[in-house]
């Protein structure tokens, strides 16, 4: 169990200015306990610098007091310190654990931090209805069912869900559409669904399909091919063909799945590979996911080393996830701790190398997942193949990484030669707005830089202004750029260090320009470069004009790679801006009155739909008719009645 120390107040405060770096932990070290935790070294303004963990918080951050056998990057770190956190634990591998979600969430300067955080999708059969539904799930497991995944892309998600339709003929409506059907639906006549919803299919049978679809996905796909073989065999000796065909097409849908999902293991069920590829300062982890004894997908991420200062080749520093030179496998153990800090753990880690602390990453992983799970480094056999195969696939993706970092270098070094600016840009945002005459307003940020677009920075603002004259694109922006910029003031007034973009580009000509200007100037940012990009005559590409404070409107070279890549920034911001638009479009469409009353949930609107076909004709039922619904009470009636009668 995890609890604060008893020294808190101390390690917690602000230290006189004399007592810094070294010094300071020269003096934090006495108070320490000899007990496992986590510690937090910080700079100036409260940066978190780095996140540790120690079996012994005093014996591994006197090692740091000493000042002996360390690097130039950690001698760098220690210099920074400006005060030490500390947490105990009770336990070593609690610390483990809380280190990796603290680096996950913090992104500490000098830890490996692992920057893609986006979800897995998986494929959800429901427990909590009748007629179980399958369907793509992305996130928490909120939902009574069974869970199979992770799946790599949602392009195979959705590939593997539609075959399983086919073969299984399982629901994927939702309850409202399965509750108000009358009759079966198209995806019944092209023979992807049982239609369980008018009764086609008793639910007996149903449950009988739903259980083979589970089988399918828990491994048992042999048995599941081989049962319907037999099948479809007496079916044709019975000379009933018309079942024999459509068990022939069931028996072609799942094949399809097992021969498209490639290099499928023979003696690994359940599996994530794991292979580190590390070059000039960069590094890629490529991960393999096999379930089912199938591969299930890849993904390749790059997580954030800290190359800022030329590492010591001789420096050991096993724990906390810092790197030193060539240390792989430090690496890669800071990666799966913070990779499995929201995910599901399989039974089986298979790894390109060994890390400093395996056996504390089983004891870990296993009292998360409730369940024994084994790390290996393989040798030989096929568990050696399948991380061979997947060290290759990071050495390819690194590569290709570093060729485009070199290309978006040049793009960068080229727009700041064309505005002006003092160096290449690490962070440009975008800026657009979307709407039609004035409904349903959404501006839209777009973030790039050094490695390409920065989606999970994108954000987009509901315009809330109820000032504005419908279609002031001038309005719109300066209540945009005003809430992004009045935060990152704020910040910067308290002394912190908010993410301060590089450049400003707006989608727009002078007067877009100049509504960004006055807003930045009210809020003391008028250092902050600012270009509009006007489109060309009759919106071409390539005719685009610049504008930019001091300086008249300019045009670049029409085949200039710069101009292709800032009209690339501004399709995006179009892109995400105008899909955030048709979102909230969509939704505002899809509204029902009744979700604007007070003690109507999902299952009495369901209900009252259901007795009453629409929302109109709620509407016209009189407060006697709405008692009859199952869950309207007298009371409720009448608030439904007043509603649509006030």
């Amino acid at each position: 169990m995890m609890e604060g120390s008893s020294f808190a107040d101390a390690a917690n405060v602000a230290h006189p200015d004399g007592l810094i770096g070294l010094a300071l932990l020269q003096d934090e070290v006495k108070r320490l306990p000899d007990s496992p935790g986590v510690y937090r070294m910080l700079g100036d303004g409260g940066e978190v610098l780095y996140v540790g963990k120690a079996r012994s918080l005093k014996k591994r951050v006197s090692h740091y007091a000493q000042g002996r056998f360390h690097g130039p990057r950690i001698a760098h770190m220690v210099r920074l310190t400006r005060a030490l956190e500390v947490i105990t634990t009770g336990t070593e591998s609690q610390a483990l654990l809380l280190e990796s979600n603290l680096i996950k969430r913090l992104k500490p300067r000098f830890n490996v931090v692992l920057r893609d955080d986006k979800s897995f999708a998986e494929i959800l059969i429901r427990r909590d209805h009748a007629a179980p539904q399958i369907r793509k799930h992305r996130g928490a497991h909120t939902i009574t069912g069974d869970y199979f995944g992770p799946f790599a892309s949602t392009w195979a998600v959705n590939r593997t869900v539609s075959a399983l339709q086919k073969a299984f003929l399982l629901r994927s409506c939702t309850d409202n559409v399965f509750d108000s059907r009358t009759r079966p639906c198209m995806l019944h006549q092209i023979k992807r669904c049982s239609a369980p919803c008018t009764a086609e299919i008793s639910l007996d049978d149903y449950a009988a399909l739903v259980d083979q679809g589970r089988d399918f996905l828990t491994g048992k796909s042999r048995a599941v091919l081989e049962r319907l073989s037999r099948d479809m065999q007496q079916a044709a000796d019975e000379m009933e063909f018309e079942t024999a065909a459509r068990l022939r097409d069931r028996i072609r849908a799942l094949s399809s799945i097992t021969l498209e999902q490639s290099i499928n293991p023979e003696t690994v069920e359940e599996a994530d590979v794991f292979a580190l590829h590390a070059e000039g300062g960069q590094a890629c982890v490529q991960v393999f996911f096999f379930r089912a004894g199938q591969n299930w997908g890849n993904r390749a991420y790059f997580p954030r080393v800290n190359t800022m200062i030329a590492p010591d080749q001789s420096e050991a520093e096993p724990e906390g996830g810092a790197v030193g030179g060539d240390e792989n496998g430090a690496i890669l153990e800071a990666f799966l701790g913070q990779f499995y800090e929201d995910k599901p753990i399989p039974r089986l880690i298979l790894l390109s190398h060994e890390p400093p602390n395996r056996a504390l990453l089983v004891e870990a992983f296993s009292v998360r997942s409730d369940r024994k799970t084994e790390i290996a480094v393989p040798q030989r056999g096929e568990k050696r193949d399948l991380v061979l195969h997947a060290l290759t696939n990071a050495r390819e993706a690194l590569g290709r990484r570093m060729a485009e970092g070199s290309a978006q270098a040049t793009l960068l070094a080229g727009v700041a030669e064309a505005f002006g600016l003092d160096a290449p840009p690490e962070r440009i945002e975008v800026y657009d707005n979307s709407h039609i005459m004035g409904t349903n307003a959404v501006g839209g940020m777009i973030v790039a830089g050094p490695e390409g677009f920065q989606k999970n920075a994108y954000r987009k603002f509901n315009i809330r202004s109820e000032d504005l004259t419908p279609g002031d694109d001038y309005g719109m922006m300066r209540e945009v750029l005003t809430r992004r910029f009045s935060r990152l003031a704020k910040e910067e007034a308290a002394g912190e260090t908010p993410v301060r973009p590089d450049l400003l580009l707006m989608d727009g000509g002078q007067g877009q320009l100049d509504a960004a200007l006055e807003v930045l100037e009210a809020l003391g940012l008028d250092d902050i470069p600012v270009v509009g990009v006007a489109k060309g005559p009759d919106r071409d590409a390539g005719l685009e004009r610049f504008f930019i404070p001091g300086r008249a409107p300019f045009m670049l070279e029409p085949k200039s790679p710069v101009l292709y890549y800032l009209q690339r920034l501004r399709d995006e911001a179009h892109r995400f801006a105008i899909g955030a638009h048709r979102a909230k479009r969509k939704a505002e469409m899809a509204k029902n009155p009744l979700d604007e009353i007070d003690g109507v949930g999902p299952s009495r609107k369901r209900a009252l739909l259901h007795a009453f076909g629409s929302a109109r004709g709620v509407a016209r039922a009189s407060a006697a008719d709405l008692i009859k619904v199952d869950g309207v009470s007298q009371a409720l009636a009448d608030r439904i009645h007043a509603y649509f009668n006030r």
